[in-house]
């Protein structure tokens, strides 16, 4: 693969294994979101997807994910430029905004294991999946003060 493609090759025009290797595998995007109907503000819980595998942080069924989880948001280079949850050291959103990669990426660490050792990553730090809760409030008792 192209060295630092990110930077000179626009998101619409990234092959699909250039638009796939930008996740760094962090598995903030897989967490249940709640969002105020009033004001529209998001707010992040602990929760993992029902897909979620919390031991990799990926998606234990990535390719058949969107057929499976009905609220599961595919991302593209065009939804990715509006998703306004997506974490602010996602690659997607960086590279969106002319943003460079941070050093634990492993496009520029080598290694799909500094995103966990930078703390960065959700590893450890997922105690339920939604299909573990009951109730909607259930989502509350897991509730962040803020991005994760």
């Amino acid at each position: 693969m192209e060295k630092a493609f990110w930077k000179t090759t626009a998101l619409e025009d990234m092959t699909s294994t250039q638009w796939e290797s930008l996740c760094d595998g962090c598995g903030k995007c897989c967490l249940s979101k709640l969002e105020d109907e009033d004001t529209g503000e998001i707010y992040w819980t602990n929760v993992g997807c029902r897909l979620f595998d919390a031991k990799t942080c990926r998606c234990s069924d990535y390719a058949n994910r969107l057929a499976r989880v009905s609220d599961c948001v595919g991302l593209t280079p065009q939804n990715v430029r509006t998703i306004s949850w997506l974490p602010q050291t996602c690659a997607y959103r960086l590279v969106a905004e002319g943003h460079d990669l941070y050093w634990w990426h492993p496009l520029l660490s080598g290694s799909a294991e500094t995103v966990h050792e930078a703390g960065i990553s959700m590893r450890g730090r997922v105690p339920v999946l939604e299909s573990d809760l009951s109730e909607p409030e259930d989502y509350f008792d897991y509730m962040l003060e803020e991005e994760p």
